[in-house]
C-alpha cells in the first residue's frame, strides 16, 4: 500500500472506535462505547504496514473471462456476474467493485457515515481481479453451471476468489446479485430509456429491526431463492438458442453460450445468508443437481425444509462461526438415504470466504476479523478443490476432481471432519452475543 493510502486507512480507523466493527458478513451487536474495540483500533494503527495482497488467480487450466449481465427492467430484472472459461487472457482488468455506491453501501452495512464510502472508493475503487473482461468464451465444451449467492451486506462482485477458481476448473459461475434488501447495494432500470442513458435506480441495505428480524429474514431467503432460480432460467435460456437482451450493452456477446451449458449438471453454491439460500434454493428447485452451503447463516432457515431436500448437500463452515444450535439444525438434514457431508477449516473465520480476506493486509486483515490464523489463500483453495470433488461426485464430471475426495471427507490437516470441535467452547465474546446469529 502506498503511503498515502496508509494515511487515508489510518484516518479511516480513527473513525471507526465511533461506529460499529468491520465485520464482512453478520457483524455481532456493537457497543458503542467499547473501550476495547478502541484499543483494537489504536494496535492496528500502530502495526499497520504495507503489504495488501492480491485476489488469488484461479489454480486450473482454464483462462477466466468476467462480464455483467442484467436481463430485464425495474427491480425484478435478473442481474448477475458471471465468470466463465474463456479463450485466452492476456488482459487481467476486471474491476473488482465497479460502482461508487457499493462503496456508499458498504459504509452504511458497517454503520459509518457516508464519506467513510468516498475512502473505501479512494483505497478500492480501481482494484482489478484476474479474470479478462469480456473475453470470448472458451468455445468447443459443454460447461457445467453453478449460480451463486453472496451474504448479507455483501453484492455479485465479491467473491470473485471462489468465482474465478472454479471457472478456472471449467465452470460457468453466475453470481447472482439480490434484490431483496439485503445487499449493501444493488440497481435496476426503470426502462429502456433509463437503460440508455445509463440512469440507474439504486437500492441500499434494508436495515431489519430486532423484532422483526424472524418474518423478514425468512421472506429475503424465500426471495433470493427465487432471484438464483430466476438466473438460472436466464442463462439455461440462452444456452437453448433463446435470444435475450444484456440491457447493461456489455461488448460480450451472449449469443456465444448457445450450446455452451450442460443442463443436466447445474449446482447452487452461497455465502452466510447465500448459505442459507443454497438449502431453500435446493427444495424449491431441482434443477440445481446439488449445493455447497458456505459457513451457512441458519437462521433464516425454515424447520420444515428438513425433509425436503432430496440433492446432495455439503456444509464447508468456519472454525467459529456456528452455535450449537446452528450446528444442531445442519445434523437435522441428516435424513436417511440422503447424501450430506460436513467440514470446517482450522482456523478461519467467517469472512474467509469472502474476498475482503485478500486485500487487506496481514494485521489489519487479521484485527478486523477478514483473516484468520490460517494463511487466506490455504482457506479458499481447500474451498475450491473440495468443493469440485463434491460436484464431480453429484454432477457426474469426468474430470480429475476425485484427487480432493479426501477433503470431502475432512482428512487433512487443516481440515475437521464434521462440525467444528471448538462450537460449544466459542470465545467469551461470541457466547455472550446470541444476536450475531438472530439479527443478520
Amino acid at each position: 500500500m502506498v503511503p498515502r493510502k496508509l494515511h487515508v486507512l489510518s484516518c479511516l480507523f480513527c473513525c471507526l472506535p465511533l461506529v460499529r466493527p468491520f465485520h464482512w458478513q453478520d457483524p455481532p451487536p456493537f457497543d458503542f462505547g467499547s473501550s476495547a474495540w478502541f484499543h483494537k483500533i489504536q494496535s492496528v494503527m500502530s502495526a499497520a504496514g504495507p503489504g495488501h495482497s492480491h485476489i488469488p488467480k484461479g489454480n486450473g487450466s482454464y483462462p477466466v473471462g468476467c462480464t455483467d449481465l442484467m436481463f430485464g427492467y425495474a427491480n425484478e430484472s435478473a442481474f448477475l456476474r458471471l465468470y466463465y472459461p474463456a479463450q485466452d487472457q492476456d488482459h487481467l482488468d476486471t474491476v473488482w467493485i465497479p460502482n461508487k455506491e457499493y462503496f456508499f453501501g458498504l459504509s452504511k452495512f458497517i454503520g459509518t457515515p457516508q464519506f467513510v464510502g468516498n475512502i473505501l472508493h479512494f483505497l478500492y475503487g480501481s482494484k482489478t481481479t484476474p479474470a479478462s473482461w469480456n473475453s470470448p468464451l472458451r468455445t468447443g465444451e459443454k460447461y457445467p453451471l453453478i449460480v451463486f449467492s453472496h451474504g448479507l451486506g455483501a453484492f455479485r462482485t465479491i467473491y470473485s476468489a471462489i468465482g474465478i477458481g472454479l471457472a478456472s476448473y471449467g465452470f460457468i459461475v453466475a453470481a447472482v446479485e439480490h434484490r431483496d434488501g439485503s445487499a449493501s447495494a444493488s440497481y435496476y432500470f426503470e426502462d429502456q430509456a433509463a437503460a440508455k442513458a445509463e440512469n440507474r435506480t439504486w437500492l441500499y441495505l434494508k436495515m431489519v429491526k430486532q423484532e422483526e428480524a424472524e418474518k423478514v429474514r425468512k421472506q429475503q431467503v424465500r426471495q433470493r431463492a427465487k432471484e438464483c432460480s430466476q438466473a438460472l432460467s436466464a442463462i439455461l435460456d440462452i444456452g437453448h438458442g433463446s435470444p435475450k437482451e444484456n440491457i447493461l450493452g456489455s461488448d460480450f456477446d451472449v449469443r456465444q453460450l448457445k450450446d455452451a451449458i450442460d443442463g443436466d449438471k447445474i449446482a447452487v453454491i452461497g455465502h452466510s445468508f447465500g448459505g442459507a439460500t443454497v438449502i431453500h434454493a435446493l427444495s424449491e428447485d431441482q434443477r440445481f443437481k446439488c449445493g455447497v452451503a458456505l459457513d451457512p447463516w441458519m437462521f433464516p432457515v425454515s424447520e420444515e425444509l428438513y425433509s425436503q431436500i432430496p440433492q446432495p448437500l455439503f456444509f464447508i463452515n468456519s472454525a467459529q462461526f456456528q452455535s450449537p444450535k446452528d450446528i444442531m439444525k445442519m445434523k437435522r438434514f441428516y435424513q436417511p438415504g440422503k447424501e450430506r457431508k460436513m467440514i470446517a477449516i482450522k482456523g478461519s473465520v467467517h469472512q474467509n470466504f469472502a474476498d475482503f480476506t485478500f486485500v487487506t493486509g496481514k494485521i489489519i486483515g487479521t484485527k478486523l476479523t477478514l483473516k484468520g490464523e490460517i494463511d487466506s489463500c490455504v482457506a479458499i483453495d481447500l474451498t475450491n478443490k473440495a468443493s469440485l470433488a463434491f460436484l464431480q461426485r453429484h454432477l457426474g464430471l469426468h474430470k480429475d476432481f476425485n484427487q480432493w475426495d479426501s477433503l470431502v471427507e475432512g482428512n487433512d490437516k487443516n481440515l475437521i471432519p464434521g462440525p467444528p470441535s471448538d462450537v460449544v467452547t466459542l470465545s467469551p465474546t461470541l457466547q455472550s452475543s446470541p444476536g450475531s446469529h438472530t439479527q443478520n
